[in-house]
Protein backbone atom coordinates (compact mmCIF):
# COMPACT_ATOMS: atom_id res chain seq x y z
CA UNK A 1 0.00 0.00 0.00
CA UNK A 2 3.11 2.55 0.66
CA UNK A 3 4.92 1.59 -2.34
CA UNK A 4 1.34 2.55 -4.05
CA UNK A 5 1.18 6.11 -2.37
CA UNK A 6 4.55 6.56 -3.46
CA UNK A 7 4.55 6.17 -6.81
CA UNK A 8 1.22 7.57 -7.43
CA UNK A 9 2.45 10.71 -5.53
CA UNK A 10 5.89 10.86 -7.46
CA UNK A 11 4.92 12.23 -10.75
CA UNK A 12 3.38 15.45 -8.64
CA UNK A 13 6.84 15.85 -6.64
CA UNK A 14 8.66 15.36 -9.79
CA UNK A 15 6.16 18.11 -11.96
CA UNK A 16 6.80 20.82 -9.48
CA UNK A 17 10.31 21.14 -10.03
CA UNK A 18 11.17 23.71 -12.76
CA UNK A 19 13.86 22.55 -15.21
CA UNK A 20 15.97 25.28 -16.94
CA UNK A 21 19.06 24.79 -19.43
CA UNK A 22 21.26 27.43 -19.50
CA UNK A 23 23.94 28.69 -21.90
CA UNK A 24 26.43 28.86 -19.60
CA UNK A 25 27.04 29.38 -15.95
CA UNK A 26 26.93 33.00 -15.83
CA UNK A 27 23.26 33.33 -17.26
CA UNK A 28 22.38 30.54 -14.76
CA UNK A 29 23.86 32.85 -11.37
CA UNK A 30 22.46 35.93 -13.19
CA UNK A 31 18.63 33.85 -13.19
CA UNK A 32 19.23 33.24 -9.67
CA UNK A 33 20.02 36.34 -8.67
CA UNK A 34 17.35 37.79 -10.40
CA UNK A 35 14.37 35.60 -9.03
CA UNK A 36 15.83 36.40 -5.57
CA UNK A 37 15.49 40.15 -5.88
CA UNK A 38 11.66 39.53 -7.72
CA UNK A 39 8.51 39.39 -5.11
CA UNK A 40 5.70 37.36 -5.95
CA UNK A 41 2.49 39.42 -6.15
CA UNK A 42 0.52 36.53 -4.88
CA UNK A 43 2.62 35.37 -1.45
CA UNK A 44 3.20 38.58 -0.68
CA UNK A 45 6.70 38.13 0.83
CA UNK A 46 8.20 35.48 -0.95
CA UNK A 47 10.47 35.40 -3.66
CA UNK A 48 9.48 34.08 -7.22
CA UNK A 49 12.28 31.67 -6.32
CA UNK A 50 10.76 30.80 -3.01
CA UNK A 51 6.70 30.37 -4.38
CA UNK A 52 5.15 27.57 -5.82
CA UNK A 53 2.63 29.90 -7.04
CA UNK A 54 1.25 29.14 -10.68
CA UNK A 55 1.99 33.09 -10.65
CA UNK A 56 5.57 33.09 -9.40
CA UNK A 57 6.44 30.19 -11.91
CA UNK A 58 4.84 31.62 -14.89
CA UNK A 59 6.95 34.78 -14.09
CA UNK A 60 10.48 32.65 -13.88
CA UNK A 61 9.45 30.76 -16.87
CA UNK A 62 9.25 34.88 -18.50
CA UNK A 63 12.55 35.77 -16.53
CA UNK A 64 14.41 32.43 -18.37
CA UNK A 65 13.12 33.38 -21.78
CA UNK A 66 14.01 37.24 -21.64
CA UNK A 67 17.28 36.20 -20.07
CA UNK A 68 17.76 33.67 -23.40
CA UNK A 69 16.94 36.24 -25.75
CA UNK A 70 19.73 38.14 -24.52
CA UNK A 71 17.75 40.89 -22.02
CA UNK A 72 19.43 41.85 -19.33
CA UNK A 73 18.63 41.83 -15.63
CA UNK A 74 17.28 45.80 -16.01
CA UNK A 75 15.42 44.56 -18.69
CA UNK A 76 14.08 41.90 -16.86
CA UNK A 77 13.17 43.43 -13.81
CA UNK A 78 11.45 46.58 -15.73
CA UNK A 79 9.25 43.98 -17.91
CA UNK A 80 8.13 42.30 -14.73
CA UNK A 81 7.10 45.99 -13.17
CA UNK A 82 5.58 47.48 -16.48
CA UNK A 83 3.52 44.19 -16.02
CA UNK A 84 3.00 43.58 -12.25
CA UNK A 85 4.02 47.18 -10.84
CA UNK A 86 6.27 48.22 -8.49
CA UNK A 87 4.92 45.78 -5.96
CA UNK A 88 7.22 43.08 -7.43
CA UNK A 89 10.71 45.02 -6.37
CA UNK A 90 11.28 44.72 -2.76
CA UNK A 91 13.01 48.60 -3.12
CA UNK A 92 10.57 50.71 -4.60
CA UNK A 93 10.97 53.66 -5.92
CA UNK A 94 9.76 56.87 -4.06
CA UNK A 95 7.08 58.64 -6.00
CA UNK A 96 4.60 60.29 -5.46
CA UNK A 97 2.13 57.77 -4.51
CA UNK A 98 4.60 55.86 -2.33
CA UNK A 99 5.73 59.05 -0.24
CA UNK A 100 3.19 58.10 2.26
CA UNK A 101 4.85 54.92 2.76
CA UNK A 102 8.43 56.03 3.23
CA UNK A 103 7.40 59.30 5.20
CA UNK A 104 5.07 58.20 7.48
CA UNK A 105 6.91 56.40 9.93
CA UNK A 106 8.93 59.05 10.30
CA UNK A 107 5.65 61.95 10.08
CA UNK A 108 4.43 59.57 12.86
CA UNK A 109 7.53 59.53 15.74
CA UNK A 110 7.97 63.24 15.00
CA UNK A 111 4.01 63.99 15.54
CA UNK A 112 4.46 61.47 19.21
CA UNK A 113 7.73 62.88 20.16
CA UNK A 114 6.15 66.99 20.04
CA UNK A 115 2.80 65.46 21.98
CA UNK A 116 5.20 64.12 24.79
CA UNK A 117 6.89 66.88 24.83
CA UNK A 118 4.67 69.60 24.83
CA UNK A 119 2.42 67.66 27.64
CA UNK A 120 5.27 66.91 29.64
CA UNK A 121 5.70 70.71 29.85
CA UNK A 122 2.52 71.97 30.98
CA UNK A 123 2.29 69.35 33.69
CA UNK A 124 6.16 70.40 34.45
CA UNK A 125 4.10 74.03 36.37
CA UNK A 126 5.75 74.42 40.02
CA UNK A 127 3.11 74.16 42.45
CA UNK A 128 3.46 77.46 44.44
CA UNK A 129 3.54 77.37 48.54
CA UNK A 130 0.26 79.29 49.93
CA UNK A 131 0.58 80.64 52.79
CA UNK A 132 -2.42 80.60 55.87
CA UNK A 133 -3.68 83.56 56.54
CA UNK A 134 -4.64 84.49 60.44
CA UNK A 135 -8.14 82.56 60.39
CA UNK A 136 -6.87 79.31 58.59
CA UNK A 137 -3.42 79.12 60.57
CA UNK A 138 -5.94 79.73 64.35
CA UNK A 139 -7.89 76.46 62.88
CA UNK A 140 -5.15 74.93 61.80
CA UNK A 141 -3.69 75.01 65.48
CA UNK A 142 -7.02 74.17 67.12
CA UNK A 143 -7.68 71.17 65.04
CA UNK A 144 -4.16 69.75 65.71
CA UNK A 145 -4.71 70.42 69.64
CA UNK A 146 -7.87 68.32 69.54
CA UNK A 147 -5.75 66.01 67.55
CA UNK A 148 -3.46 65.78 70.54
CA UNK A 149 -6.09 65.69 73.26
CA UNK A 150 -7.62 62.56 71.82
CA UNK A 151 -4.60 60.64 71.00
CA UNK A 152 -3.89 61.41 74.97
CA UNK A 153 -7.35 60.08 76.26
CA UNK A 154 -7.12 57.08 73.90
CA UNK A 155 -3.21 56.58 75.43
CA UNK A 156 -4.93 56.83 78.99
CA UNK A 157 -7.97 54.57 78.59
CA UNK A 158 -5.09 52.28 77.68
CA UNK A 159 -2.97 52.72 80.52
CA UNK A 160 -5.99 52.18 82.80
CA UNK A 161 -6.80 48.87 81.24
CA UNK A 162 -3.50 47.63 81.30
CA UNK A 163 -2.15 48.19 77.72
CA UNK A 164 0.82 49.85 76.83
CA UNK A 165 0.39 52.47 74.17
CA UNK A 166 3.52 52.87 71.81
Amino acid sequence: MAALTAVATAPAAVAAIDVYEFKDVEQEKEFHELTQTLRCPKCQNNSIADSNAPLAQDMRQKAFEMLNEGKSKTDVVDYMIARYGNFVTYNPPVMMSTIILWAGPVVFILVGFTVLVLRSRKRGEPVTDSKFDAEEQARLKALMTELDASENDGNNADNQNGKVSK
